[in-house]
């Protein structure tokens, strides 16, 4: 069965051959004697039948919906309003519009201009319609070629190849080996001279277009820009991307239309393209090139990227550093990078969020500074204080400290310091951090600057671990009860430590003991 198809690597909709459907060969069945008593033979066996589809698919599930876009958009009508057996793909019509308005057919409101109106005269597909209105009858042999099949097989993707065997075929089959499809051509020698009717009723003040020009007119959706590096891979103006063979000749082309491809989603292989120039594209889409702001975190690059960019859909004209991006910008384009490298607590501001934590478990109302909190609300604390912050190695270098400090209001910073202080007063007036852990609060300090103390230190009505230092800061005991490591193991310590650090006082009761951090003089 032949059936109309849409063809992702043309863009349209061909006639392609398909096994035959069930229903449809009981159909032919009966045509065998539907004059007199006749005899259908099927080729293939009964296996083979229930292999076969039972019905053939609605076209409407599986065609090019541009002309129907473009009917609906005449009628002033939406799909909804009419009552299809098989309604149109909802995704297959939103891309029919867009490419409806890249051809000028359609406003940016979905409503038909004057252009698709003319368009919609013609007996067409809208891209080729569009081509031949714009550029005259001249372009009517592109337009049949477009239409039909490849008439070369196994010849470069050059569309050039292709006009110039339709204008010499016989000279063309001598001096080259490619396979040249006669019945292809004749076909499209006879649609060329029906479209060439239908090109006198383009503008007369239309100017002349290259060939490449004239495809661009109607496959605005498929001018590629040649990707960095080795490999000829483009970005098309619709968003795909595409790739040629290494060895064809427009491998190197810095801009390409590509007017069929092999069809694949993910990057398409192209089989006919010709090369077009930079000004060409500016000349033929101006109204649709548009500079654009560019403030995005590149994770390639680990830093915030500011471009100004001169872009015709998907592909870019013109890039240049952006200056003076305003810092609002950069800010949030930076929190997007801190969600890619991630937070990062230590030091004091590791300290404050886990005194944050431990209030907040007790019921307080503080702010949730626990990491998945903290990445959560990323916007809210963190944004305000990112200003001056682009790359990754400054992200690493920055002080999180002030931006978790600025998160909590009066009431709650008094709250904090009052209930889960961050440091604590030795009798000698030194300040230690105290590090909230998952056990208990602890403080590290040397022995020497507790004597005299007689309670044991807490915070928020929980006793501190306290981590005895010896002279060289080497911890010698661990206690959550100072008067009893005095009346007890202090003294096999002192015993200990006399000896190694006799310059330093292990005095026998250290209650009685003013702190210092001094040894005896040398003598």
């Amino acid at each position: 069965a032949r059936r109309a198809r849409f063809d992702p690597g043309s863009g349209m909709s061909r006639l392609i051959t398909e096994k035959v459907t069930r229903a449809e060969a009981t159909q032919r069945q009966g045509r065998a004697g539907r004059v007199a008593p006749g005899t259908a033979y099927r080729l293939w066996t009964k296996g083979e039948e229930g292999a076969l589809a039972a019905f053939p698919p609605p076209e409407i599930a599986s065609a090019d919906l541009t002309g129907l876009a473009l009917e609906l958009a005449l009628w002033g009508a939406a799909p909804d309003d009419l009552a299809f057996l098989t309604p149109p793909p909802s995704g297959s019509m939103a891309e029919a519009r867009r490419l409806l308005q890249m051809l000028g057919a359609l406003d940016q409101q979905a409503r038909m201009t004057h252009h698709g109106k003319a368009l919609a005269k013609l007996p067409l597909h809208p891209r080729l319609g569009h081509m031949l209105l714009r550029a005259g009858p001249k372009a009517a042999e592109l337009a049949a070629l477009l239409a039909e099949r490849d008439p070369l097989r196994g010849a470069p993707t050059d569309l050039a190849l292709r006009l110039e065997a339709l204008k010499n075929p016989k000279g063309f089959q001598r001096n080259r080996s490619y396979q040249l499809f006669h019945p292809v051509v004749e076909r499209i020698r006879s649609e060329t001279r029906r479209l060439q009717k239908h090109g006198d009723s383009a503008p007369k003040d239309r100017v002349h277009l290259s060939s490449a020009a004239m495809a661009a007119l109607a496959y605005p959706d498929r001018v590629g820009q040649r990707r960095k590096g080795d490999q000829p891979r483009y970005v098309l103006s619709g968003g795909k991307g595409v790739v040629l063979d290494p060895g064809d000749p427009l491998a190197a082309a810095p801009f390409i239309v590509a007017l069929d491809t092999d069809g694949n989603p993910r990057e398409a292989r192209v089989r006919m393209a010709c090369q077009i120039t930079l000004g060409e594209i500016r000349a033929l889409f101006a109204d649709q090139i548009e500079w654009q702001d560019n403030c995005h975190w590149s994770k390639r690059d680990r830093r915030v990227i500011t471009r100004q960019q001169e872009r015709f859909g998907a592909i870019t004209l013109d890039d240049r550093l952006w200056k003076d991006a305003p810092a609002d910008q950069v800010a949030t384009a930076m929190l997007e990078g801190v969600g890619d490298l991630g937070l990062r607590l230590d030091g004091a501001a590791a300290r404050l969020a886990a005194r944050v934590e431990l209030l907040r478990a007790d019921g307080h109302d503080l702010p949730d500074f626990s990491m998945p909190g903290l990445m959560e609300n990323l916007e809210s604390w963190l944004l305000p204080m990112l200003g001056g912050v682009k790359t990754a190695a400054a992200w690493k270098q920055f002080d999180l400290l002030p931006a978790l400090r600025a998160a909590l209001n009066w009431e709650q910073t008094q709250l904090l310091d009052r209930e889960a202080p961050g440091s604590f007063t030795t009798p000698l007036g030194r300040k230690i951090p105290i590090t909230y852990g998952a056990e208990a609060p602890e403080i590290s300090v040397r022995l020497q600057e507790l004597f005299g103390v007689t309670r044991h230190p807490s915070v928020g009505g929980v006793p501190l671990k306290i981590t005895l230092l010896s002279p060289a800061q080497r911890p010698i005991q661990i206690t959550r009860d100072l008067p009893g490591f005095w009346t007890g193991s202090y003294a096999d310590v002192r015993k200990d430590m006399r000896a190694q650090y006799p310059r330093h006082p292990w005095p026998e009761d250290p209650t009685r003991e003013d702190p210092t951090l001094r040894a005896k003089k040398r003598r």
